[in-house]
């Protein structure tokens, strides 16, 4: 994809205008393909947010919005690499089977000799190849090409990545295995035969269980949360895979350059059980979005040495500070049952404040109604239920 030099002006002029309001001023002018132009500026301020550091290069091609919110962030891409950085060292040949915009693929090919991105959307192919060439990738290989046709003929290889696309044939989100494309269950067999290990990308919506039913020889899981918002879920499969369980990996990641939290552990260890306690200590601990993804309720408060409020409760108290804890810590400031007078000794003076609820029967807008609270400010309320059933307002600070 080529673009002139008068259009190309346009978009270094224009790139953090809005769109909508571009595209009405502009919608006569001459001399410049507007339509292009708007995809580059649409996409260089998608990519703001999610690949900074392709923000920053001139030179980079973006496709149309819709694959732009659907590849991945910087952040999740550099855990990818990451993961295979740490699980070996064998890095000699890689094949990206569903190549998409190219972000995963640009960060985990300079990890080998040898590194082919496939893509069945040839307006895709084209834009990696001018990509790969402004990033210097000089040793892959762009095929245009199905995965379902490319992988029998394909040559054996360490690493195979895919993203199987999760839009319905009428555009709808799917994220269950055999309703995306490719169809892993169709392929899986076939995925052993030609690599070592293969790392699939699935939905964050996705059961765990499920997936590790339907998808053999798993060695590990991540779930991968940014800003504690679970964005995805990733397998690694290996063509000798052990028997025993897989080893759950949570890592939340922050945008803000903050390092990641990160948490082990394996089936196993989350069933042996956990301490619990219906009285509150002085801090209180809410797991992160990929902790409770992944179902890490008993294991994380073993490893913490907390005590859980409530088997479904998925709080945590202690005596002691635990600063590296995988989740949001607070001071507890007090608490109240859910009579008149504690609330109203708890809340005097309180106008508004953060509200969670967990494993409590009314929702945060219904509570919030009742208690009169707007939200916002330094306070953060917890409704939840202790061991002993009782339910509690917990009223805490960061």
């Amino acid at each position: 994809m080529r673009i002139d030099q008068q259009t190309q002006a346009f978009i270094l002029a224009h790139r953090e205008e809005d769109v909508r309001t571009l595209a009405l001023k502009y919608a006569k002018a001459s001399g410049i393909d507007l339509n292009q132009a708007l995809t580059q500026i649409e996409g260089w301020q998608k990519a703001s947010e999610k690949l900074p550091s392709w923000a920053k290069m001139e030179g980079i091609l973006y496709p149309p919005l819709l694959s732009m919110e659907q590849c991945s962030s910087e952040l999740t891409a550099r855990y990818k690499r990451q993961i295979i950085e740490m699980y070996s060292k064998d890095h000699t040949s890689f094949t990206d089977l569903t190549g998409g915009f190219g972000i995963d693929f640009s960060f985990l090919a300079p990890l080998f000799q040898q590194a082919t991105y496939v893509e069945r959307q040839a307006a895709l192919c084209e834009l990696a190849t001018a990509n790969f060439q402004t990033f210097g990738l000089s040793h892959v290989k762009v095929c245009h090409a199905e995965t379902e046709d490319y992988l029998p003929q394909m040559p054996k290889v360490d690493w195979i990545f895919l993203d199987p696309a999760r839009r319905s044939h009428s555009g709808g989100k799917v994220f269950a295995i055999q309703d995306c494309e490719p169809n892993l269950l169709e392929i899986k067999t076939l995925l052993l035969e030609k690599a070592n290990h293969i790392l699939v990308k699935l939905s964050p919506m996705l059961d765990i269980h499920q997936a590790l039913k339907e998808l053999p020889n798993v060695q590990e899981v991540h779930v991968v949360s940014v800003d504690n918002e679970c964005k995805e879920l990733l397998l690694v499969m290996h063509k000798e895979a052990a028997s025993q369980a897989p080893v759950i990996v949570t890592a939340q990641l922050f945008s803000n350059g903050n390092d990641p939290q990160l948490f082990r552990f394996t089936w196993e260890e989350e069933q042996e059980d956990c301490r619990y306690t219906s009285e509150l200590e002085h801090f209180l601990y809410e797991p992160n979005a990929a902790l409770l993804k992944a179902g890490a309720y008993r294991s994380v408060a073993r490893h913490w040495n907390l005590e859980k409020l409530h088997p479904n409760s998925h709080l945590y108290t202690s005596a002691d500070h635990q600063p590296t804890f995988p989740g949001r810590i607070f001071r507890i400031d007090g608490y109240a049952h859910f009579s008149k007078a504690e609330l109203k000794t708890l809340l005097q003076g309180v106008e508004k404040a953060n509200l969670t609820v967990r494993n409590f029967p009314q929702n945060v807008a219904e509570l919030r109604k009742k208690l009169k609270l707007k939200e916002g400010g330094d306070i953060y309320l917890f409704a939840t239920t202790l061991q002993d059933g009782s339910k509690v307002l917990i009223k805490c600070s960061r």
